[in-house]
């Protein structure tokens, strides 16, 4: 019995729970190995990089309000060189929180007190959009995406810029810009970029969507304009595309 239930855990993913509370903690973990998930614990930031040293996680969940370094650097650390999806818990709710959450890379977000059933939600939506993107290029043909001097590889989830140089995405990134993509020179509300990215039709943070092209266009417009705000209907990728 044991090793059938192993087994069903490890489809799922592992996932590494970082928070400073204990009872949280506990209570995260033992819900999330319940519904199948390999689940690793830190209390702080040195545990957590010595988790991610030790072995690969699919998910971080990465409370903001931690001892030393926070979650929103640690976030920011982690995004620098690395794409693993990250759901952040805030325990004040507010909107700024959500905010610089989403800007330092957080994939989503759950105010504290939650319900675990709601963080499992969250974790299995965006773990699903992940693994979605990855496996949704064709072997052989259309992995490779380029507009203005800027090159995709769709299988990798790699960005080059039109100098050479590999731009870092979270995951809610790359998701926005592959929406763009596969819909050039056509307005797309904020309600479709919402769905076409997270995927999920729990409630979400109505600038969430904002937040995300503005990440993104720091990273791409640096020679100009791509991404057009067409006001009072959303957004516009201006740029020719082509795949190849």
């Amino acid at each position: 019995m044991l090793q059938q239930s192993t087994a069903v855990q490890a489809t799922e993913g592992k996932v590494l729970v970082v928070d400073d509370d204990g009872e949280i903690l506990s209570l995260v973990a033992k819900f999330l190995r319940a519904n199948g998930f390999v689940v690793s614990t830190a209390r702080n930031g040195a545990e957590m990089k010595a988790q991610m040293q030790s072995s690969q996680v699919d998910l971080v969940v990465l409370d903001i309000m931690l001892p030393g370094t926070n979650g929103l650097d640690l976030c920011r650390a982690l995004r620098a060189e690395s794409t693993v999806p990250v759901v952040m818990l805030t325990a004040k709710g507010d909107e700024i929180d959500r905010i610089v959450g989403l800007e330092v890379g957080a994939d989503d977000y759950l105010p504290k007190p939650f319900n675990p059933r709601e963080l499992l939600a969250r974790i299995k939506a965006v773990l699903r959009r992940s693994r979605s993107v990855e496996g949704s290029a064709p072997q052989g043909s259309g992995r490779s995406i380029e507009f203005e001097g800027w090159h995709l590889d769709t299988l990798k989830r790699e960005l080059v810029n039109p100098g050479g140089v590999v731009v870092d995405l979270s995951g809610g990134e790359y998701d926005l810009l592959m929406t763009f993509l596969e819909a050039p020179q056509r307005v797309l509300s904020r309600d479709y970029l919402l769905d076409s990215t997270k995927n999920r039709t729990l409630d979400v943070f109505d600038r969430s969507i904002d937040v995300q092209v503005s990440r993104l266009r720091r990273k791409i417009e640096a020679q100009g304009e791509l991404i057009k705000t067409i006001r009072g209907a959303g957004y516009l990728f201006a740029a020719a595309v082509r795949r190849k």
